[in-house]
């Protein structure tokens, strides 16, 4: 072999080389300790949810003819449709993925509506607004964490008995609420938390104190986050519930997906039982006095 040929080989051998390389470095996915829990199914699901994201944004925003190549924030995270590979992205992503079953074409169409939605109701402005601190400062608390690092969000429904304070404006009440989802989603990292745990408190909530808006503003508040915020609960106790309300959960459990079921947990009333069920999920100098724990919360 003649040195001229031998050079050649070398060179062309460095060129695949180096070409394969940069192959190499450009499949590289950025993960964290979420997106390392991903199955291989979920990983092509996502694949594909990716291919599709110019799509969500030109559906989403259709008055915007820049609106492919516009970089929209979602929760905190800033989603890029010129690099989508990014580990915090992908988390968001596969919430929307798993809502639907790994299924990206109805993941898609599921995030075109959130997006359009938080638009429609302008969930910034939401988030800025001040709500009466003597109507609505009593039925919302985000307290401590599980854990595994999950914020703790409570939701006392019987936090104040001025039904007409509270429900007499029912688009006030959902931007208040909106508000403060927002809120207790800002604890979440996406890095190595994606999700919290709620508790409601129905104490002092009776079947015949609820009226026509109330009951309106719990449909409509449960319909923005069944549609809107997928993914984001990972255990939800209910607590000294009526026992109307335990029938009608036992009434309606068989229609129930078994994901949603799991977790979902329907507690008794007092402080003694209430914590009995949560100190498992909550360490009890984090968990508040009135729900069996130590804590000086609320």
């Amino acid at each position: 072999m003649s040195e001229v040929e031998a050079n050649t080989i070398a060179t062309t051998s460095v060129q695949d080389s180096s070409a394969q390389s940069a192959e190499e470095v450009e499949i590289i996915e950025p993960k964290n300790a979420l997106t390392e829990k991903f199955t291989p199914k979920e990983w092509d699901a996502l694949k594909a949810f990716r291919e599709q994201f110019s799509d969500v944004l030109a559906s989403a925003y259709p008055d915007n003819t820049d609106a492919q190549r516009s970089k929209i924030t979602l929760w905190g995270v800033v989603i890029d449709p010129a690099n989508l590979r990014d580990a915090r992205v992908s988390v968001i992503f596969m919430k929307f993925l798993r809502a639907r079953n790994l299924n990206a074409t109805e993941a898609k169409s599921m995030l075109v509506a959130t997006l359009r939605w938080r638009d429609e109701f302008d969930v910034e402005a939401a988030c800025k607004e001040e709500f009466p601190e003597d109507v609505f400062g009593q039925l919302g608390h985000i307290y401590g964490e599980d854990k595994a690092g999950r914020p703790v969000v409570y939701n006392v429904y019987g936090g104040n008995r001025d039904l007409k304070a509270v429900f007499g404006d029912v688009q006030r009440f959902l931007r208040w609420r909106v508000a403060f989802m927002e809120k207790s989603i800002e604890l979440l990292d996406f890095e190595t938390v994606d999700q919290m745990i709620q508790v409601h408190d129905y104490a002092g909530v009776s079947m015949t104190s609820r009226d026509a808006n109330s009951k309106n503003a719990a449909s409509e508040a449960s319909s923005v986050f069944s549609s809107h915020y997928p993914e984001l609960l990972h255990k939800k106790y209910f607590v000294n519930v009526p026992s109307y309300m335990t029938w009608i959960f036992w009434l309606f459990k068989p229609l129930l997906p078994a994901a949603t079921l799991a977790k979902m947990s329907v507690v008794g009333t007092g402080s003694w039982t209430i914590g009995k069920a949560l100190s498992p999920q909550i360490d009890v100098k984090d968990l508040p006095k009135r729900y069996g724990g130590d804590a000086e919360a609320f």
